[in-house]
């Protein structure tokens, strides 16, 4: 029931506005009772906050008492069956000579037959980390190596924070210390100091890690994990991490915990070469062998999606990324990434080349890399063309400010320092009479409004205000979108076919429906066997379920004979990876669709991001023709 509702919460936060039960029901893959149930389990549990309201409409968070509730944190006594189990792992794991089954009952206030239950779980629990439980009579003690114990301290601690990302104030409210935020600062400033970019997503997990090195070691369990080969820059760090963790915790941590720490910094948080020249970053820091592997998958990914991503600093801090990201997957110790989802979802086209990156060094070096990983990777890639997008970008913007001393050259001025990255101001109108139709610009800005506006207008004020700027920011945003879709919705159209449209076509798995689609398209003719395969392999490694309503499989090969899309609507959602989806669209790309692969991916699952959109192609689109109808209502919007 606790992850049932926490899963409940987290939808309904991201939501805007009000949800109903159905839309609940079908998110969760429960009944609309279950619903109520859960929605009711999070109110009691979240009391006094009033986290949840309900309403003819639905219900809605109140995201104020969510925070509120949230920072208070959990009580000490375990809540759930979850929470008991942990615990039972730290009880056990803070007693070397085991404990007596019948107090640990008492002690948590369960029955022995409950306890018994509990002890089973942990045993599963434990052994994922190869620890064993110990049975003797009555006698129960966990066994294994303290580098084994810790790890599963870590990956409990992580499991039980919010989307796996570590907040500090959480860290700090479970190990009972009140100086780890001075400590974060001061190491930071170290790291900065000593020239290293610092990956602030992974810092508060290496954090983590020194408490329970500190609260081990004051059980005279100190780490024994045998460490990977070192060099200068581990010692540096363990040693100005020294000085540091006596400062704070007034605690000298063992030499092995300190070069670990010193591996897991280096590893998980920075990267060496901070306001260092390219040239030396190369000559000091990267390995010859990954800065070649790295240019082999740059040329790779311009040969197959046509997109250059050839530049010399790129690769190079690619490359030292890369360098660590094969560390932690040797160690299965991967950076949780909380920005992975909002990825998938904000910039797919991104995540699918960092996609193709990441299957690339998997082949290479024989690692796996997960999802978080690959949203690291994309935000690399996603940095890098953000910076090289040109000022061609900008939208041709008109001003209409009638003539009245020098207004008009004041407003063009604060139109240009304020959102002159968007907006090229290449016409300004002084008169009254001014030719509507006439004007040949992306966006018109006008201080007089026209007599039949226009969707392209925006009314502001001849002193331009903040609230101006934020409704100019929504149209440049509205005119873009609209743009784009008028650009590829007649080739996007072209990629449906009637006879690879289906509604209710229901699978047990993301495998199933992808084979079932799959043999759609083979015989249509539109693929070989060998393109299903690829995209059952590329959806093992990343699920395609980019926004909560749409899975886009399609494999990293473009062999199809003709760029094809396999639509399935589903009223009812299915499960595809940790997402629940009603919309399947598999889509077939050919060698001779690569110049408009980014544009057809990245728009079509935009199209497919709005909620109210989905389901009003899900409630309408009752076969193929009302599908394209309701499809071009969107596009031209």
């Amino acid at each position: 029931m606790n992850e049932k509702y926490e899963r409940l919460l987290d939808y309904l936060s991201q939501a805007d506005g009000w949800v109903t039960a159905a839309e609940l029901s079908d998110r969760l893959g429960v009944t609309t009772r279950s619903v109520r149930s859960y929605v009711t389990a999070a109110k009691t549990a979240s009391h006094p906050h009033e986290t949840i309201q309900s309403g003819v409409l639905g219900y809605r968070v109140d995201r104020d008492a969510l925070a509120a509730f949230r920072a208070e944190g959990r009580s000490s006594e375990p809540e759930t069956p979850r929470d008991r189990i942990y615990q039972l792992v730290r009880l056990l794991g803070n007693a070397p000579d085991g404990l007596d089954a019948r107090s640990l009952a008492a002690g948590l206030f369960v029955s022995d037959s409950t306890l018994e239950q509990d002890l089973r779980k942990v045993k599963l629990l434990v052994e994922s980390e190869d620890l064993s439980l110990v049975r003797r009579v009555n006698h129960v003690s966990l066994v294994g190596s303290e580098a084994n114990h810790r790890r599963l301290l870590s990956r409990m601690f992580r499991e039980e924070s919010a989307q796996g990302f570590l907040e500090l104030e959480r860290v700090q409210r479970e190990f009972e210390s009140e100086n780890l935020g001075g400590f974060k600062t001061e190491l930071i400033e170290m790291l900065d100091a000593h020239g290293y970019f610092v990956n602030e997503y992974g810092v508060n997990n290496v954090l983590l890690h020194l408490m329970i090195a500190l609260e081990r070691q004051d059980r005279d369990q100190a780490g024994d994990a045998p460490l990977v080969a070192g060099g200068p820059r581990i010692a540096e760090i363990a040693s100005a991490l020294s000085g540091l963790v006596v400062k704070h915790f007034s605690v000298s941590l063992s030499t092995t915990d300190l070069d670990y720490l010193a591996v897991l910094l280096t590893t998980r948080v920075v990267t060496p070469g901070h306001d260092q020249p390219t040239d030396e970053v190369v000559e000091n820091y990267v390995d010859a062998d990954v800065l070649a592997t790295v240019r082999e998958i740059v040329a790779l990914v311009q040969q197959e999606y046509l997109i250059d991503l050839a530049d010399e600093e790129f690769m190079v801090r690619l490359s030292l990324h890369v360098r660590n990201l094969v560390a932690r997957a040797h160690d299965n110790a991967y950076s949780a990434n909380p920005l992975t989802r909002s990825m998938k979802t904000s910039y797919p086209m991104t995540y699918e080349l960092s996609v193709y990156i990441a299957s690339q060094l998997q082949r290479r070096a024989g690692i796996h890399i997960n999802d978080d990983e690959i949203a690291f990777i994309a935000l690399h890639v996603g940095s890098y063309l953000e910076r090289r997008q040109r000022r061609g970008d900008r939208l041709r913007c008109a001003v209409v400010c009638p003539n009245y001393y020098d207004m008009h050259e004041m407003l063009t001025e604060r139109i240009q320092r304020a959102l002159g990255d968007e907006l090229d101001v290449a016409i300004v109108i002084t008169r009254t009479d001014v030719d509507w139709a006439e004007l040949d610009a992306d966006l018109v800005l006008t201080t007089i409004a026209s007599r039949a506006p226009r969707e392209n207008e925006v009314v502001i004020q001849p002193f331009l205000t903040d609230g101006d700027i934020e409704n100019v920011r929504r149209a440049i945003s509205r005119v873009r979108r609209h743009a784009r879709r008028m650009q590829i919705k007649d080739d996007l159209l072209l990629y449906f076919d009637e006879a690879l449209f289906f509604r209710e076509l229901h699978a047990s798995s993301e495998v199933e429906m992808i084979e079932t689609l799959g043999r759609r398209m083979v015989d249509q003719g539109v693929i070989e066997r060998s393109y299903v395969d690829g995209a059952v392999e590329r959806e093992l490694m990343s699920s395609t379920a980019f926004t909560d309503s749409i899975a886009v499989p399609h494999a990293m090969a473009m062999t199809a004979s003709r760029t094809s899309i396999a639509i399935v609507i589903n009223d009812s959602a299915m499960a595809w990876g940790e997402n629940r989806v009603n919309v399947i669209a598999f889509i077939a790309f050919a060698a001779t669709g690569r110049t408009s692969f980014q544009e057809v991916f990245d728009q079509f699952v935009e199209v497919f991001s709005d909620r109210e959109d989905v389901q009003r192609i899900i409630k309408r689109a009752v076969d193929f023709p009302s599908f394209i109808e309701e499809l071009v209502h969107i596009m031209d919007k």
